[in-house]
């Protein structure tokens, strides 16, 4: 005869209860920084067009194009660093310090990008600075939506979790939009030469005054409570297993979890390729390619993520009474 296994109870110890309006100031935070983060890192796409013309003149339009969204593609590499980097030290420093320090770097590299003299000026290098900025905001974002996602996650109760979650790609979405936005308006306010000539460095100047908001908003959050109670069991206990962090074995990951690793890193590809062709490389192809005006090619894409924002929103809180169930199958 089987033995039932005992499952011990469950105490007031193990119930952690958030105020209604902690947990609201944090998505809010957590979103409207995400969405600022996001404005930086995607506004390069809407005027990759013109940062080809000006770091890379003397090549062909289509090599322009090819160099200006190759070196778009850098910062994808470098993110996985970022997200390995910054995931240790919040695990070791809590996730609010690492979400401020993100949205600093990020801010900084792209102010960098709007300083950048042209390659008239400098030549070789003004190619290069743009390829180290971007790699500092692929290692920022890499930080970025790692930290966020635990963070949000750690804050929301277990029956809307999906639903919170669905505010960061809110606000994601809503910064390609701001991007779009704002680049519609300074090209159909200053027009395509001046555009070309200095126009496209005011979208880049932006991140720094929206940098500091972010920074702001996340300096006064408070730590997740879960990280707050790990916090307090080392104190009580083993304060160096707080130190020295979680002992992660990849080598654990790749060989025992090999199937579950390639699906998941295959739907996130799948899903990038799609989402990044539309969000960089179609504006320049309608305005190369079919010879749309920079502000009609801007307006479709800004129409565009405004109803992606809508139904991301949407679809999130029309599957709250139902029992999330994993997208694909646990190997």
């Amino acid at each position: 005869m089987l033995k039932r296994k005992k499952i011990k109870p469950i105490t007031l110890k193990d119930v952690t209860i958030i105020d209604d309006g902690k947990l609201k100031k944090a998505i809010t935070a957590a979103s409207l920084g995400n969405a600022m983060e996001w404005f930086d890192f995607g506004v390069y796409g809407f005027v990759a067009y013109a940062l080809g013309k000006v770091f890379f003149p003397d090549a062909n339009p289509s090599v322009q194009m090819i160099a200006a969204l190759g070196t778009f593609s850098v910062p994808f590499l470098i993110r996985p660093l970022g997200g390995l980097f910054f995931g240790m030290l919040g695990d070791k420093y809590g996730r609010q310090k690492i979400l401020a320090i993100t949205i600093v770097i990020m801010s900084i590299s792209t102010f960098c990008i709007g300083l950048i003299p042209s390659y008239a000026t400098i030549g070789i290098w003004a190619p290069i600075l743009l390829l180290l900025c971007k790699m500092a905001q692929g290692f920022s974002v890499g930080g970025e939506y790692t930290g966020v996602s635990i963070f949000v996650a750690e804050y929301s109760p277990d029956r809307k979790r999906g639903f919170m979650g669905s505010w960061l790609d809110f606000g994601s979405i809503a910064g390609f939009v701001m991007g779009a936005g704002v680049v519609v308006l300074i090209s159909s306010v200053v027009g395509e030469q001046n555009f070309l000539d200095w126009g496209w460095r005011i979208p880049f100047f932006l991140a720094l005054p929206l940098g500091i908001i972010g920074l702001y908003l996340r300096h006064a959050l408070e730590e997740t409570p879960a990280f707050q109670q790990h916090v307090d069991t080392m104190e009580q206990g083993d304060r160096e297993g707080l130190q020295d962090g979680p002992k992660v074995s990849f080598k654990e990951i790749a060989t025992k979890h090999w199937r579950s690793l390639l699906t998941c890193i295959g739907l996130v590809i799948s899903t990038n390729v799609t989402y990044y062709m539309l969000l960089t490389y179609m504006p320049s192809y309608l305005s190369h390619n079919l010879h749309y005006s920079e502000d009609h090619g801007g307006a479709d894409h800004h129409r565009y993520h405004g109803r992606d924002a809508v139904c991301t929103a949407g679809y999130r809180y029309a599957q709250r009474p139902f029992r999330p169930s994993p997208v694909y199958p646990d190997w």
